[in-house]
């Protein structure tokens, strides 16, 4: 029982995490967007967001296997308890999917950024700024599903 306890912990840690780039991102391209003729800004935000692009796939991934532990470990790990009971698993084909929006939204994001790396035009800060308030909703939606295991 208590490997649950540190699989889950670190899930959550790595969640946070990713979550932290998946918020920032955006951040980075309305400074971009906002720093036109300013090269050394503009070099140093890029290099700054393709950073924390990886960064964020990186802790995507370590928070996806771990969170592929907490649902099937009990298969194979003794004792290990699983998060889903029989017959109630729709909270978390909910959940999953606002997660894969949340990775959809994140690698917009990224190709954005690279484009821009490029030399491609962003689109307007106003339009990132909107932008950037989708994740939010998202994740208060991963959250309460979480949390309230509705269905």
């Amino acid at each position: 029982m208590q490997s649950y306890y540190w699989v889950k912990t670190f899930h959550l840690l790595f969640v946070v995490a990713w979550m932290a780039a998946v918020f920032y991102l955006p951040r980075i391209l309305v400074n971009l967007s906002e720093t036109a003729g300013q090269l050394p800004v503009t070099e140093r935000l890029q290099l700054m967001g393709l950073r924390l692009y990886k960064f964020g796939h990186m802790m995507f991934g370590l928070a996806l296997i771990l969170g592929v532990v907490l649902w099937l470990g009990y298969r194979v790990i003794p004792d290990f308890p699983t998060m889903v009971a029989p017959g109630a698993a729709g909270w978390l084909h909910a959940k999953l999917g606002l997660v894969v929006l949340l990775l959809v939204y994140y690698s917009w994001t990224g190709r954005l950024l690279k484009g821009a790396v490029k030399g491609k035009l962003l689109p307007s800060s106003r339009a990132l700024r909107w932008f950037n308030e989708l994740p939010l909703v998202l994740f208060i939606g991963v959250v309460w599903l979480v949390i309230a295991k509705p269905f």
